[in-house]
Formats: structure tokens, sequence, C-alpha cells
């Protein structure tokens, strides 16, 4: 269901709720999943492309149960279904990469009319038999492909669920493969589940771990590795931040409603203006993303952000060449582009441009990263 394949380090501490823009609904209860398979192999050729290799990743058992068992996640998913069976009841839903076919099994429970769940890696021949298991086989059709191939035996849905996110919200980029689902069977006054996603920025202290991580390569038993630093720097870290590490303000980077977007719209490059909440050093800026499901009764998500209970998307920290000695109020002020890699789509490059003005230190620079 999910686009997982790097893992970060060591976890933090869980904070209070993030107090973003929207109050979220998230229950921290317990889900009980039955779920376990090992699998191998892939929705492939002889001749693999990155996409067959991404599929492929999703055939594995490991990824399946860390997503299962990452509550925030699956919980309020099980949630905004439950909750909203007016959403739900008689309906036609699509669940898009519908992996162990769990969002389908919600959907059925909530009195879909019926659902197809589209899922291009070998898993949907587990799919097949966890709905056969228990007894929906009359309500779920899995249907095992890629969607952009797939033929659906109707013409139109009512309802497009998916967890399409990846790290950094664009990581591997389904969201296109959502876009092009809504586009092609979406009936006019349907709904896509989660409809709206926001990416955010902050900045952080992260002087032990950057050493441990970049510094490191200066001297690795005695030997100068320092040329590695670079290739290190470039490289997003997909970890969990301690929010007491944070030091300035959020900001908003893109808003994305998935009902309304078109695919070039995940490309974009944004403004940003991080102000010192406290007399520190800035060793890197962390991204998160919130999602939100704008259509229930009652507005509910859940963030992914350091101050909220953690989930296995964690954090996208990108470090600095330069640390930053920044004084309370003082800003960095900057800009982030963010689009797919040329050569492979489902890899996301993104460009950073920051200036500092302050009473200790000034500087001006262009990083390039590279999520893969």
């Amino acid at each position: 269901m999910g686009r997982r394949r790097k893992s970060g380090g060591a976890s933090a501490a869980e904070g209070e709720e993030e107090s973003s823009q929207m109050k979220m609904e998230t229950e921290e209860a317990e889900i009980e999943v039955e779920e376990e398979v090992v699998m191998g192999g892939g929705c492939s050729s002889d001749d693999k492309t990155s996409a067959d290799y991404y599929f492929d990743s999703y055939s594995h058992f490991g990824i399946h149960e860390e997503m299962l068992k990452d509550v925030v996640r699956t919980k309020t998913y099980q949630n905004v279904i439950y909750q909203n069976s007016f959403l739900f009841k008689d309906k036609v839903v699509l669940d898009v990469g519908a992996g162990t076919g769990i969002l389908s099994l919600f959907c059925a429970k909530s009195g879909a009319k019926h659902v197809y769940a589209i899922e291009c890696s070998q898993m949907a021949d587990m799919a097949k038999e966890i709905v056969r298991v228990n007894g929906l086989s009359n309500v779920i059709t899995v249907l095992k492909g890629k969607v952009e191939e797939i033929e659906l035996p109707i013409a139109k849905v009512d309802v497009i669920i998916s967890e399409w996110m990846g790290y950094f919200l664009l990581f591997e980029n389904m969201l296109n493969t959502v876009l092009y689902a809504r586009d092609k069977w979406l009936v006019n006054d349907g709904a896509v589940l989660p409809d709206k996603a926001a990416l955010y920025l902050t900045a952080i202290e992260d002087a032990e771990y950057k050493d441990d991580k970049i510094e490191f390569w200066d001297n690795v038993y005695g030997f100068n590795m320092s040329c590695i630093k670079k290739q290190a720097m470039m490289e997003p870290l997909v970890d969990t931040v301690d929010p007491n590490q944070i030091v300035t303000n959020s900001q908003l980077l893109k808003t994305m409603d998935i009902s309304k977007m078109s695919p070039g719209d995940a490309s974009f490059t944004a403004s940003f203006k991080l102000i010192a909440e406290r007399t520190d050093y800035i060793h890197a800026l962390v991204a998160y993303f919130d999602v939100s499901f704008t259509k229930c009764h009652k507005l509910m998500g859940f963030s992914t952000g350091p101050r909220s209970k953690s989930t296995h998307w964690k954090q996208t920290v990108l470090y600095l060449e330069d640390v930053i000695s920044i004084c309370e109020g003082e800003a960095i002020i900057g800009s982030m582009t963010v689009e797919p890699n040329k050569r492979n789509p489902r890899d996301v490059d993104i460009m950073l441009k920051y200036s500092f003005n302050g009473q200790h230190c000034q500087m001006s620079r262009t990083q390039h990263y590279k999520m893969r």
C-alpha cells in the first residue's frame, strides 16, 4: 500500500500533537492485523526497469508489516472509513496500490457496494487470499497489474482511496498514479481520499548526529575519506527528529488538493523564511507533511511532524554545508525547488537556496539533494 524502502536511525521522544493549521483527529488505539506473508518477485519482465524494481520491493512482507503496524497511519484510515460510512455505503470504490488489501477490507466493512483493489506486486496474490479467507470475495475484486495498464470492468467509480505518500511526501511518486486513476475513472462528484496534503519545513540543531554522519569521513581510522562528504551531504536522511532540536518556526512550503491538482503541480519552487525562536546553531533543515480528509463529517487526518506521534515516514533531514550561528528573531531566507528525477521519476531532486545575515555570521549558498 505504501512506498517505503529506506529507514532512518534511532527513535526520539514523541512530543505533543503538531499545532498546524488544521485540527486533526488521530486515535492511538492498537490495531490488530493478521497479515504476515513472505513473498518474492515482482510485476516485471526479463528486462527490469526502475519501476519494476519498485514494485518488486513491495512483494516482501516486511514493508507491509511496518506500514500496518504504523498505528497513526492505519488507524486514521480505519477511522475515516468506519466513522464516515456515508462516503462508502452502496458506493463503488477503487483502492490504488492496495498492498495487502487492508483499505479495501475497511471499505467493504463500511458498506461499499464493490471495491476494486489494484496492486502490481506479487502481494496481489496474497491480497486475493486475504479477501477470500475473510469472506469478502463477493465485494472485493483484486486486480493484479499497473494502474496505467489495467482496464476496470466498469466505466466509473464513486470513491478513490489510496495511501500514496512517500518519504518527503513525494518520494517514489505514486501521486501521479492516483491522479491518473482519478482522471480516468472517478465520477464528476466523486471523492478522493485523502484529498489534501501539505509539506512543511523547519530548522534544527543537530551537531552530534551531523558530526557522526558527515564529519566522520574526515578521519576514518586515520585515513582521509573527505571526498565522500559531498555525496553524503546530498542524500537526505530519513530519521526521527527530537522536537527539542527544533530552533525555528515551521514554514508551509506547498499544499496539494488531490481532487483538483494536475501531475505537474508536484514539481514546484517555494520560498521560505525560518525565524529563530531561540539563540542556537542550525545544522539542518527538516521537512515533514500532513494529510487530511476534508470530506469527512469531521475533519480528520494526521501529521508526520516532529511534535506529533511518530510514524514510519519519520522526517526528512537535509544537512547544510554551513553551521549557522543564529540569534533569537533572526531569519534564514531561501527557496526550495522540488521535482522528479529525469532519469527515474520515482526519485526526487531537491535544490535548496538560502541566505543568512545575522549578528555572528553571514552566508549565501545553493545545495542540491537527491532522494534515491
